[in-house]
């Protein structure tokens, strides 16, 4: 073999793609293709899980083409999206229901049933996780009692995220879920190694429709022949987020990240220690290799760049997302207009599943560029929130590394700087979540012997953005963002 490559699927909320990495880091080329969205209700989002499958091989194999073959590539590395639930039939290999988003929010109403059985604390203190229809459980509870297909199925039922449903279909059958999407379903103790009998009573999933749980480096199979002409060795799991993680080096405790993609996600390097937060943050597992479990704090934003999306899908405010920035840039400030961005309901670490989104301030001088700056703006609040949790949890930001689609726009990135009043460091290549799965497949692939070095060796330099906006303009803009979180109907936490 030639210089080794290293593939990596990173499949995501509006857009599944194949990416292919030299050893030292470089990129070497990208496949994508979107992902339908269908909205049956309000407040619904579910995906095709066919789709989601046959588009990855699809883009997995222009990869494969382009490394020069199967024979080429040494390892794969998966990471997803994740908490979106896939149920399917161990007999086919066919999906039995559509696949149920993240954003879902059908099961509000289990959730606040569980939270007036005085539920959560216990819940929250076993598996890091508050009780939001965000996590897995209640998505696979729901399909249960409300998706034929899924209830008719017995021991013929497979319930995973869609790392497991990608490894399924790759491999013809190993039914495993890496740890720290396991530990996003609510159904697995963060200090655990399996699925714990007590969570999934609670909310009523039969473990042996769950898959085994792996560490996120080993060997989970092999690719079956047909799909790129000779089996591949898949050697990394991973949630998007811890991925992103791992991808921005941030394997010091303290260190932090915020990936800015869909939604917008924090986390902090925790180290060994468990985290217990106090202000409505997650604990959430990082990376469990053999004899070594780190964790992070993490808070979690539903919606960041969905809300572009929406502004030009559905308003038609803009042609594309990137032109957002020369429409923020060609106003001195948003006019008074403020917006609440909760389309999905509000996350971290307010927890509102029953927020809507707002816009205020408008009068007849607003103009389409204030509202796209607002929409803008709302990010850096929504974060500055979450960076008073963090502080008040004992674990403040010295530096925020951020990653994403929306952090390539200059705009933003120096918004957040400003707002948040620290340095903002963004890497070369802002697509950290597909690194840190490379990274993965590396080490297990045996191409570096421990993360540290696979992060050494395909690391990338920064550019820094520092604090640069006057105190009594950044003051005004929080006092804003506070009297929206007044007037849209509930007081924040």
């Amino acid at each position: 073999m030639s210089e080794p490559r290293i593939l990596v699927l990173d499949e995501g909320t509006t857009s599944t793609r194949a990416m292919l990495y030299a050893p030292d880091g470089r990129r070497l080329g990208m496949a994508q293709a979107e992902l339908a969205q269908h909205y049956p209700q309000p407040g619904w989002v579910e995906h095709d899980a066919a789709e989601i499958w046959e588009k990855s091989l699809a883009c997995a194999r222009d990869m494969v083409a382009l490394a020069g073959g199967a024979d080429h590539v040494a390892a794969i590395g998966i990471t997803n999206q994740r908490e979106t639930v896939v149920a399917w039939d161990r007999r086919t290999g066919e999906p039995l229901a559509p696949a149920i988003v993240w954003q879902d929010r059908r099961t509000a109403d289990h959730c606040a049933a569980l939270r007036q059985a005085g539920e959560e604390d216990a819940i929250q203190r076993r598996t890091g996780l508050v009780l939001d229809p965000y996590f897995s459980a209640t998505k696979m509870r729901w399909l249960l009692d409300h998706a034929p297909a899924v209830a008719a199925a017995g021991d013929a039922l497979a319930f995973g995220t869609v790392e497991s449903w990608l490894v399924w279909k790759l491999t013809g059958g190993l039914h495993v879920s890496d740890a720290s999407n396991a530990s996003r379903t609510q159904l697995m103790a963060l200090d655990g190694t399996e699925w714990d009998r007590g969570l999934c009573d609670l909310f009523g999933v039969p473990p042996r429709a769950l898959p085994e749980i792996c560490d996120n480096i080993g060997a989970f199979g092999e690719t079956r022949a047909e799909w790129f002409g000779r089996p591949i060795a898949i050697r990394g799991l991973m949630g998007d987020q811890q991925a992103a993680t791992i991808g921005q080096g941030c394997l010091t405790p303290g260190d932090a990240k915020a990936t800015l993609g869909t939604g917008a996600f924090v986390l902090a390097n925790m180290g060994s220690n468990v985290p217990v937060s106090r202000h409505r943050l997650l604990g959430t597992l990082l990376c469990r290799l053999p004899g070594e479990t780190s964790y992070a704090l993490e808070g979690s934003l539903f919606v960041a760049g969905s809300l572009i999306q929406w502004l030009r899908d559905e308003l038609g405010l803009i042609a594309t997302a990137e032109e957002t920035e020369a429409l923020a840039r060609s106003m001195p400030d948003s006019g008074g207009v403020t917006m609440l961005p909760a389309l999905a309901g509000l996350g971290a670490p307010h927890w509102r599943a029953e927020a809507k989104g707002m816009i205020h301030g408008l009068t007849l001088g607003t103009k389409r560029a204030h509202i796209v700056r607002a929409a803008l703006e709302s990010l850096s609040h929504q974060l500055h929130d979450l960076s008073g949790a963090f502080a008040a949890d004992g674990v403040p930001w010295r530096v925020l590394r951020v990653d994403g689609g929306m952090s390539a726009n200059d705009w933003i990135a120096q918004d957040l700087a400003d707002i948040l009043n620290l340095p903002v460091d963004r890497p070369a290549d802002v697509e950290t979540t597909a690194k840190g799965a490379a990274m993965l497949a590396a080490v297990g692939g045996g191409l570096f012997p421990s993360l540290r070095e696979a992060a050494s060796a395909m690391g990338a330099g920064t550019r820094r953005f520092a604090p640069a906006l006057p105190g009594d303009r950044r003051a005004a803009r929080l006092e804003g963002w506070r009297t929206l979180l007044a007037v849209s109907a509930f007081s924040p936490v």
